[in-house]
């Protein structure tokens, strides 16, 4: 073998001895992975009505659109909020193109079936649909399968279809006409996923008002099938959840089968400013182990159809067999992950500079703080200004941030920017008083250390009555 040359030595040498000092270096810019948070904080979705599922190894979620029908996945429960949606669905044909609501997904064989609501504007023109999957995913592509139609309510308005597993037989669960209330409890028997065979039976539900029994969702253990539905207007702070039950065996389609519980089994909890709790489902954990549940409700006990967020909570088992929903907990309370969950690096700030992270925040200017506004914030507490050039700076290491404060009538315009790129406008002004309202979600960014501030503008809508910025939570992102 030929010897190198020295000249060919030596400078492999003080190339060897150059990489063994600039690697270091390099690797000490590449910011360490967040240790995996066991926790997660509500809401999963600005968006009411959700159904939720995990499968292929992540969570999927829908919420009602209105215009079409979208989906959020993420590995993890925590980062559902900072998913970008995918738009499973949308229609041209003209009868069910609007007023898209409350989607459900099941799967059965290798294929998935999304039910689902729809108009053509005219909210009696509700009726029902499902779209079957091209292939073994949850967020499809998606054709359109069937209308949904019970002979004996064939041309009548209905809603929130849900499917019942009992004994090994399909039923449509939904709400719409029948003796009891214009939305009323409806069963009818299903031959396949996609095909209505045969009348649907009215179920004379309590529930503590007259108006509405819509949204029946199901749980079987412990020799029951388990039927929870929502009741009351849910623009009224009383939206709740009432339940029904009926033992394996018995003929669902015959209503004198299932036994009412007395009062409702979830809602509204004005100490955790809990209002309207309703329109749920129930998923499990990714490991199998533990019943979840996940809603909608709203911060303020105001009428409105506004403002419900989706949420989630582990539910338990009572002595007599019957699913505990619990209490509902205060939006941002911080709570354990499902059992499975892999985690994610997410951690909050609190505007009074706390955080379960490294994030921190910084003022410039005088700032008004207290806890006033109790159980709307974050930690019982809040910063507000309405001071043309004051700041608020947020410290981060991460991907992204969102930003969850009140919305008020009193509150003006925000200048945002991150790491000291343009401004965008955003108006943390709202008709109704809400607590730890989205204001604002940044763009993905590079995973490393940024800053995102808050100027007050001084300046505020026609609407409202002075231009307050409040700053409250800051969720942090590394997915």
């Amino acid at each position: 073998m030929r010897a190198r040359p020295r000249t060919a030595l030596v400078t492999a040498l003080l190339a060897l001895l150059v990489g063994l000092l600039v690697a270091p270096q390099a690797a000490a810019q590449k910011p360490a992975p967040a240790a995996a948070s066991t926790t997660f904080r509500n809401p999963l979705n600005t968006g009411p009505d959700p159904f939720l599922a995990y499968a292929n190894g992540a969570y999927h979620l829908t919420t009602t659109q209105g215009d079409s029908i979208r989906m959020w996945r993420s590995p993890s429960l925590a980062t559902l909020l900072d998913a970008d949606p995918i738009t499973v669905w949308t229609d041209t044909e003209a009868s069910r193109n609007q007023h898209i609501w409350a989607p459900e997904f099941y799967r059965f064989g290798n294929r998935w079936y999304l039910y689902y609501t729809a108009d053509d504007g005219t909210d009696d023109h509700h009726r029902l649909y499902v779209l079957e999957s091209e292939r073994d995913d949850p967020a499809g592509p998606y054709h359109f399968k069937a209308k949904l139609t019970p002979p004996n309510h064939a041309n009548d308005f209905a809603i929130d279809p849900g499917i019942l597993q009992h004994d090994g037989r399909l039923y449509l669960a939904y709400s719409g006409i029948n003796p009891y209330q214009h939305n009323g409890l409806n069963i009818a028997p299903m031959s396949n996923p996609y095909t209505v065979s045969g009348d649907a039976v009215a179920i004379d539900a309590a529930g503590g008002c007259p108006e509405v029994r819509e949204g029946p969702e199901f749980l079987n253990r412990n020799g029951r099938t388990w039927m929870t539905y929502s009741t009351c207007d849910t623009g009224k702070p009383d939206y709740q959840v009432w339940m029904m039950s009926l033992p394996n065996g018995a003929d669902p389609l015959v209503p004198g089968n299932w036994t009412q519980r007395s009062g409702p089994v979830f809602s509204r909890a004005d100490d955790r400013g809990v209002f309207g709790p309703g329109h749920h489902a129930f998923f499990t954990s990714p490991d199998g182990t533990e019943d979840w549940l996940i809603y909608h409700a709203k911060t303020t006990s105001t009428y409105t159809y506004d403002n419900r967020t989706t949420r989630a909570q582990k539910i338990t088992w009572n002595a007599d067999g019957s699913p505990d929903l619990g209490m509902p907990l205060a939006l941002g309370a911080t709570q354990n992950l499902p059992s499975g969950d892999p985690g994610s690096g997410n951690h909050w700030i609190n505007d009074d500079g706390r955080s379960s992270g490294s994030g921190s925040v910084a003022y410039t200017g005088t700032w008004n703080s207290g806890t006033g506004c109790a159980a709307q914030c974050f930690w019982s507490d809040d910063h507000w200004s309405d001071q043309a050039g004051n700041t608020a700076t947020f410290g981060f290491t991460g991907t992204r941030i969102a930003l969850l404060s009140v919305k008020d009538t009193g509150n003006g315009i925000a200048a945002i920017s991150v790491d000291g790129g343009p401004e965008q406008r955003v108006d943390f002004y709202g008709a109704i008083r809400t607590g730890e309202t989205l204001q604002y979600l940044s763009p993905r960014l590079a995973n490393g250390p940024h800053t995102l501030r808050v100027r007050v503008t001084g300046e505020r809508n026609a609407s409202s009555g002075a231009a307050f910025v409040s700053v409250d939570r800051a969720e942090v992102y590394t997915d």
